[in-house]
């Protein structure tokens, strides 16, 4: 797996727990139904975890733009959601 280049300059293991937990938060916040959440969660996450396997480094800004990416062809409304979240965070 791959690791990931933080905004200030520090790596960490990839982890795509983050992304599901971030993607089901952002569904709900749509209202969502919790079960609709895990799906598009879960798509999302398998998505992800497919486009980094090939890569060795990789930023959070890069994972961030590909999961809106994702995000958007699934729900709109939880990618809009899940953008501007990390602009008022």
């Amino acid at each position: 797996m791959p690791h990931i280049v933080k905004r200030r300059g520090h790596t960490e293991p990839f982890d795509s727990r983050k992304i599901y937990a971030a993607v089901f938060a952002s569904c709900r916040n749509a209202h969502l139904s919790e079960m609709l959440s895990e799906n598009i969660a879960d798509s999302v996450q398998n998505r992800l975890e497919e486009w980094v396997e090939d890569k060795q480094d990789v930023t959070s800004e890069q994972i961030f733009r590909e999961t809106i990416t994702v995000l958007k062809a699934l729900h709109p409304d939880a990618a809009f959601l899940f953008e501007t979240h990390r602009d008022i965070s």
